[in-house]
């Protein structure tokens, strides 16, 4: 290996050494282009995106970022499917640092790229864009065959709080794939709207427990007294973290008979205990008062201080009540 200079070559220098058989002295060069911040340094950073070697191409993104010329921003999109996973990481990451108007053509032509990859890594760099240009693009990636396009499809709708996406999100809620329609919700629970309410209780007898567990989350979000039944029945779910869920959010929505709650104090599962406790407390349930003082004697710390603050909590209550 030659030796190399710890500061940065002049431009004429550090462009022809890209063409050096040694990877080491292309990467000082590719370096030297990135601190130069020339102009003239665009073109052959580009070109070092081709590089045989993907510690070089890796280094080339960077410097095409700090360069920040937005005509870069096609040819990272097209790194987006690199075969070395460290370079495909810069890339993206670099892609979200091109905000200006023109980075959005580029990304959007980057969704209808062959590679799945791409395409998925072209629509989370879109989600940082205001544009209006981008909206249309993004919902129309809501179809994609692959579902980790349409995974972040929904998350940068959501992101982006597009009302005009709620139908498209809506029929993403009802997607194939588990994860798309766990991430639909989450992102329908952005927009406060009373007739979504529908779409959020029908998912608390999704297939997939996640998506249950997301169901419960987003209704508790919501506060809606309308929920308090579907919710009850989310307690016999077979998957304690779906039970937990509806426990918070029946906490939250407070318009319901203690009486389904009181009876997840004895069971099996801890954290079960705790957050029945918790939900008990947040009701200001007096019927609860005996069951949270049994807990005193729980094996578990955390359900012991869960009871305790609970009974503070209905006592408090109890006595504004008067």
């Amino acid at each position: 290996m030659r030796d190399l200079d710890d500061d940065a070559l002049p431009l004429e220098e550090a462009i022809a050494r890209l063409a050096d058989a040694d990877p080491a002295v292309r990467q000082l060069a590719v370096l030297s282009l990135g601190e130069l911040c020339e102009p003239a340094a665009l073109g052959p950073l580009i070109a070092a995106l081709s590089d045989p070697d993907p510690t070089v191409r890796r280094v080339a993104v960077g410097a095409l970022e700090e360069l920040g010329d937005p005509r870069a921003v096609g040819p990272l999109v097209g790194v987006l499917g690199d075969p070395a996973p460290a370079v495909r990481a810069a890339a993206r990451t670099a892609l979200r640092e091109f905000r200006t108007p023109e980075s959005v053509e580029p990304l959007v032509a980057g969704l209808a790229h062959p590679d799945a990859t791409v395409r998925a890594a072209a629509v989370f760099a879109l989600r940082e864009r205001t544009d209006p240009r981008a909206v249309q693009p993004l919902r129309h990636a809501l179809g994609d065959p692959d579902p980790d396009v349409r995974r972040e499809a929904v998350t940068a709708l959501g992101y982006l709080r597009e009302r005009g996406a709620i139908a498209d999100l809506i029929g993403a809620a009802r997607d194939a794939d588990a994860s798309v329609r766990r991430l639909a919700l989450g992102a329908l629970s952005f927009f406060a709207e009373a007739s979504l309410l529908e779409v959020f209780l029908a998912a608390l007898a999704d297939s997939d427990w996640q998506v249950r567990q997301e169901a419960a989350i987003v209704l508790g979000r919501a506060g809606d007294r309308a929920a308090a039944a579907t919710l009850v029945a989310a307690l016999d779910d077979p998957y304690w973290q779906v039970v937990k869920e509806a426990l918070v959010a029946l906490g939250k929505v407070r318009a319901t008979s203690p009486a389904p709650v009181l009876k997840l104090l004895g069971h099996s599962y801890s954290e079960i205990r705790k957050v029945a406790a918790v939900t008990l407390g947040a009701m200001g349930a007096l019927e609860a008062v005996d069951g949270l003082t049994a807990l005193a004697e729980d094996d578990d710390i955390e359900v012991r201080k869960a009871a305790s603050r609970a009974l503070d909590e209905i006592a408090l209550s109890g006595r504004a009540a008067r």
